[in-house]
């Protein structure tokens, strides 16, 4: 795994550098990006080997997500990873080009990565179906460099239609998410960590501090049980058991408030400042907490599934969230 991440990371930290972060954020194709990221391959990572990918599982694939989470992309990069994967697992052709996901089930929703992407990955309710963007309707959320858009479609101007997966799109997306969330969270703990110990102040580095000391602490907590979670999600199979994927993401998604409150706590103004690169990784956690489903829809999901449960609590958390993932 390491002969493939590894060199993906390096690529990403060569042609993916927070200028070229901002330049997509101003509306930018940011066409080497693309092209590195297309000629490494990892977008076929989970298209079947008969059809010319790696046959990776999601598991396989969750590192490669989360170093995507970690630096930040709004370009639909693991959106594309995954899209390509449901189509041609279902049978159908993948189009070359970026495709996000729009798991909503509504004809009006957010789309992440909407206004960045070729195609969207739109699930219905009854199917798949793949639309070209520039047929449907996108408008900007007016958040400050989001790329999201308000998407709104005609079903006739489909590409092509699909079998959805069990559960629908919107759990495979979900720890897509919290894949991302997780490698966020991990690079703003260490850059939490680094700032506090270079950050002197009257005479002594603020990270002695024991009040910043418990809120680091309880930072890199977060951001473990985050990678747990999204881990186990990934692992609960494909599609993602559905609520292995709503304990990935109500974890994820709780736990990004904190952080990114934390990593602003600890850096203090400088932290939002534009020049700074922190931003650009938490206004992502706020984005990706909210996209697919916050905290608030997954634990009604999960709420739902234990109250059609006979079995205690701990024993539905031990055969339907944990044990499961193995069947």
């Amino acid at each position: 795994m390491d002969e493939l991440l590894q060199p993906f990371v390096r690529m990403l930290d060569d042609v993916g550098a927070p200028s070229v972060l901002r330049q997509m954020e101003q509306g930018g194709a940011a066409a080497d990006f693309w092209s590195a990221v297309g000629e490494s391959g990892v977008l076929d990572l989970l298209v079947p080997e008969n059809k010319g990918g790696l046959g990776f599982t999601l598991a396989n694939a969750a590192p490669f997500i989360s170093a995507l989470g970690a630096r930040g992309y709004q370009h639909p990069v693991a959106e594309t990873l995954i899209a390509r994967g449901v189509l041609t697992q279902a049978g159908a052709d993948a189009p070359d080009g970026r495709i996000a996901l729009a798991t909503g089930l509504g004809q009006c929703q957010i789309c992440p990565g909407g206004l960045a992407a070729d195609f969207l990955l739109v699930d219905t309710g009854a199917a798949l179906a793949l639309v070209r963007a520039d047929q449907a309707t996108l408008e900007p959320t007016g958040v400050h460099g989001a790329l999201a858009a308000r998407f709104g479609w005609n079903r006739q101007n489909a590409v092509l239609t699909t079998a959805r997966p069990t559960n629908g799109l919107r759990p495979i997306a979900a720890v897509m998410r919290a894949l991302q969330i997780a490698g966020a969270a991990e690079r703003l703990a260490e850059m939490s960590t680094a700032y506090a110990n270079d950050r002197v102040q009257f005479g002594k580095p603020i990270g002695r501090q024991q009040a910043l000391q418990q809120n680091l602490a309880v930072m890199v907590e977060d951001a473990v049980a985050a990678r747990i979670a999204s881990q186990l999600g990934a692992a609960s199979g494909w599609p993602p058991h559905l609520n292995a994927a709503a304990t990935a993401k109500v974890t994820t998604s709780t736990a990004a408030v904190r952080i990114a409150a934390t990593a602003h706590a600890v850096h203090g103004a400088i932290g939002i400042s534009a020049e700074f690169d922190l931003q650009l990784l938490t206004r992502r956690l706020h984005e990706w907490r909210l996209a697919d489903g916050a905290e608030t829809y997954w634990s009604k999901v999960l709420g739902d599934a234990r109250l059609a449960r006979v079995a205690g609590s701990i024993d539905f958390i031990r055969t339907e969230t944990f044990l499961e993932q193995t069947n």
